[in-house]
């Protein structure tokens, strides 16, 4: 197909579940695409000579590679093409924001739309896995080198696979009783199945990761003590999981969460699932979601799964500025989410028994830029008004877990509380320490997060063969 009949081929729709359908579900909603539209949407691909798209991979992805097996019906070797430089390509077909990575840089964009490609990346894997073909790639003879990984989470996972690849000893140390970090607490059912995360966690321990959970670095064993059992290198991947607050009359009303609790109540304790398990959480009848990131989305659909009649996003922004990936506002607002948008919280009201009743709200306006880029909201004095909530999850960002840093010496951190590391190569101020992800950058992506883990990978690699 010549590139002016390329240019023609529309991107392939994923096929979803109904909006009135899903909401009452947790089952994943967007369907995955068939053998047919992926070969459609693969053949879309121009095989430029110089892919820009694969420099906007964090995790450089052979992107045209593996397409080109795709269009030769090869999906095993579409695969393993992927798995090459990514052991997670299930979990990122489905959570990474392709359209502001690889699909940005699509020469296709230009005119139209770009080459689907985390939709094709989730077609390969999700086949490799059903077809029950997860092949264990050749292993260099061991190092002699052992190295521990402290979080199991994208970072963690990543480098522990990168690592395994080039002949080293590898244990991650996870604090939950499950690895997967965010994947498996943070996102919910309906757009990352745990099912898939356990998968891909499983191709790991096959390549030779060890994974021991329940145990929490700074508590159970600290950084000195891990070296002094024989480990020549240490990964930081811990994440940014303490919640944050706004911090204004009446949050510790009963039925007021962070999201973390909340979504860990659902995901990781499976409050869904009542009552076959029984984890309490509040289930509101109107429900106030509190911020404009994928985590408000994540704890806005999820509350409306359980139950809830209205659930409103609160957000002091317009949606321009949203951080949320815009499939995620898609999904929201066909759901029936409703968007209160350019309003703050200013105080909670609650009942006799100590349980939020209302929510007094302030409308906003925009200023100038701040330091985001994004335009400052500004309060409209005079413009309070209320809405009768009986539950709110305030999801506005989370903070650096500060076990880790108070427990190891001559470990830097900012002011933040967020590990300093070099951003090229993932090195701390501590000898033989590295650190990458949200401990470093604060809240990011799941990719960025596999990026950083790469780089430090690499240098690791570097200083254990040079030792």
């Amino acid at each position: 197909m010549d590139e002016k009949k390329k240019e023609k081929v529309p991107r392939q729709k994923m096929p979803e579940q109904e909006p009135q359908m899903r909401a009452k579900n947790f089952d994943e909603v967007p369907l995955g695409y068939t053998e047919e539209l992926a070969l459609l949407e693969a053949g879309r691909c121009l095989h430029c000579k110089k892919p820009f798209c694969v420099d906007g991979c964090p995790v450089d992805i052979d992107i045209p590679g593996f397409i080109k097996h795709i269009l030769e019906k090869d999906y095993i070797a579409a695969a393993r093409k992927i798995k090459e430089t990514n052991s997670l390509p299930a979990v990122c077909g489905r959570v990474c924001p392709q359209e502001e990575q690889c699909e940005i840089k699509c020469v296709l964009g230009k005119k139209g739309e770009p080459v689907a490609i985390g939709r094709l990346e989730r077609f390969v894997a999700d086949y490799e896995r059903t077809a029950g073909i997860v092949a264990i790639p050749d292993l260099p003879k061991p190092t002699g080198k052992k190295v521990a990984v402290v979080g199991a989470g994208p970072a963690g996972l990543t480098i522990a696979g990168d690592l395994v690849r080039r002949g080293h000893d590898v244990t991650i140390f996870e604090g939950l009783h499950k690895s997967g970090g965010v994947l498996i607490y943070g996102i919910p059912e309906f757009r990352l199945p745990k099912g898939i995360v356990d998968a891909e966690v499983e191709y790991l321990i096959r390549m030779g990761v060890r994974i021991e959970t329940n145990m929490i670095i700074g508590r159970s064993k600290t950084i000195d003590e891990l070296f002094a059992e024989g480990y020549h290198a240490i990964f930081l991947g811990v994440g940014a999981g303490a919640p944050v607050f706004m911090n204004i009359p009446g949050e510790n009303l009963s039925g007021i969460y962070s999201a973390n609790e909340y979504l860990t109540r659902s995901n990781l304790m499976k409050a869904y699932l009542f009552p076959e398990f029984d984890t309490p959480v509040a289930r509101g009848r109107n429900v106030a979601v509190i911020g404009g990131g994928n985590v408000a989305m994540d704890s806005a659909r999820t509350a409306l799964r359980m139950g809830a009649e209205n659930v409103y996003i609160v957000y002091r922004r317009t949606e321009v500025e949203m951080p949320a990936r815009i499939e995620e506002v898609h999904h929201a607002k066909e759901e029936g989410i409703q968007f209160k948008l350019l309003t703050a919280p200013v105080e909670y009201i609650g009942d006799d028994n100590g349980w939020v009743k209302g929510m007094k709200c302030i409308q906003m306006e925009l200023g100038e830029p701040d330091d985001s880029g994004r335009r400052r909201p500004v309060p409209i004095k005079g413009s309070e008004y209320l809405i009768d909530i009986d539950m709110a999850v305030v999801a506005i960002g989370t903070m650096a877990n500060p076990i880790v840093p108070a427990t190891t010496p001559g470990l830097t951190t900012n002011r933040w509380g967020y590990i300093v590391a070099d951003e090229e190569t993932g090195k701390t101020s501590r000898e033989g320490v590295w650190a990458g992800g949200d401990i470093v950058t604060g809240s990011a992506t799941v990719i960025l997060a596999m990026g950083a883990a790469k780089k430090s990978a690499r240098s690791i690699h570097e200083y254990l063969m040079s030792k």
